[in-house]
């Protein structure tokens, strides 16, 4: 896509991390360049590394009307959908638009699989999933989707989007065709990726994961440490909403380089980029902040240095903040595009969390430490397995 698009209003957000549920739990951890990485605690059997956990999703059962969908993932989203009045928005847009107009579009790379690793380690004499989790609903990739239309009676097109790390930003996307198609009148877009064994253990076999915290664009950086988040977001069209920030552009790409290692000249993520200030309708002297994918692996963030230096002015702040967080997965795009809506509403640009000393091809963009400046537009960067890439633009209300 190379064209504009109409500005979508971000009419509500939220967002829950291991930095705490909703958003100023968020903005005071980036404020105090504070991060919440944690030996890990949670894996079936012992593997050295750190996480990035969210606290008492284990003290929160779903409500008993919804016990069909019980799992870790579901719990996580019903917490993070309670955050910041965010519940009584959607409910509001339920009632305005009806049920059937509000779309549910849904970013994952596990789902509730957790759950599905619980049964296959309990099954039965017969070689059966014990009696409790004997519920077809949360043993699909659709799980979270349909949980959030169930349990919020949202009737609308329900899509999930599973493009590994890229996945809760592309449904910004996705969410900007419906409405411009006149398929949706608003569309609840997010994600939601919590631990499991699946991830920690298939990233330590790749040989991603560090034994310590994560240290973004530092010069001996090791790997990757996983974490686990949600984030919703409620778009509508500019004119219900014009105090509400707004979604300017997208840009998506899947280079297809590899299946685990992004293109050595950052194609896809360059193509990205550019499509997404292309169809913003923005140069990039413009960009006042971009919140970069930054995973702490050698070749992404070798790369993704590069290709700021390539496509923007030295003035243009940009930093990771995986290293609050770590690196939670198909939710990374919806948790980074809330930290970049909060870069705009309070001035605040986050530091590089991680980085001792600076990998030598980072040049002038950096925010090392936290900044406080005014953002009026933000770019988020989200690349996932096999080159396929996301980058949105967000902007400050114009009113």
């Amino acid at each position: 896509m190379c064209h504009p698009i109409a500005p979508l209003a971000v009419s509500a957000y939220t967002a829950s991390s291991a930095l705490g549920l909703g958003l100023d739990a968020q903005l005071v951890a980036l404020r105090a360049e504070e991060g919440a990485l944690r030996p890990n605690d949670f894996s079936s059997a012992p593997l050295p590394c750190w996480i990035g956990r969210v606290e008492g999703v284990e003290a929160a059962p779903l409500p008993p009307a919804l016990a069909a969908w019980e799992c870790r993932n579901n719990r996580l989203a019903w917490l993070a959908l309670a955050q910041d009045g965010f519940l009584a928005r959607v409910r509001a847009a339920r009632e305005h638009y009806g049920a059937a107009r509000v779309a549910v579009l849904l970013g994952t790379s596990t789902a509730s699989i957790g759950a599905t690793e619980e049964g296959y380690r309990r099954l039965d004499a017969d070689g059966r999933l014990p009696a409790d989790l004997r519920r077809e609903a949360i043993h699909t990739p659709h799980s979270l989707a349909a949980f959030v239309a169930a349990a919020l009676a949202l009737e609308g097109p329900c899509l999930t989007i599973s493009t590994a790390c890229s996945s809760s930003a592309k449904v910004f996307a996705s969410a900007e065709r419906l409405l411009r198609l006149g398929l949706a009148d608003a569309a609840l877009v997010g994600g939601v990726d919590t631990l499991c064994d699946s991830v920690l253990f298939g990233f330590n076999a790749l040989e991603l994961v560090s034994p310590s915290p994560c240290r973004p664009f530092d010069r001996d950086r090791d790997g990757i440490s996983i974490g686990e988040a949600a984030g919703f977001a409620l778009l509508e069209r500019a004119e219900a909403a014009p105090r509400a920030p707004r979604l300017l552009g997208y840009g998506e790409s899947s280079d297809a380089y590899h299946m685990s290692t992004p293109h050595p000249e950052g194609l896809g993520a360059a193509q990205a980029m550019q499509a997404a200030l292309a169809s913003a309708g923005l140069p990039p002297a413009q960009v006042d902040y971009v919140n970069l994918h930054g995973t702490a692996s050698r070749k992404n963030d070798e790369v993704e240095a590069s290709l700021l230096a390539r496509l923007f002015p030295d003035g243009t702040r940009a930093s990771s903040t995986k290293g609050y967080t770590g690196h939670t997965l198909g939710a990374a795009g919806i948790l980074e595009a809330a930290f970049a809506l909060l870069a705009i509403e309070h001035g605040l640009v986050p530091g590089n969390l991680g980085a001792a000393t600076p990998d030598p091809v980072c040049g002038p963009h950096f925010a090392w430490r936290s900044e406080v400046r005014r953002v009026d537009v933000a770019l988020s960067n989200s690349f996932g397995f096999g080159g396929n890439n996301a980058c949105l633009a967000f902007a400050r209300s114009p009113t």
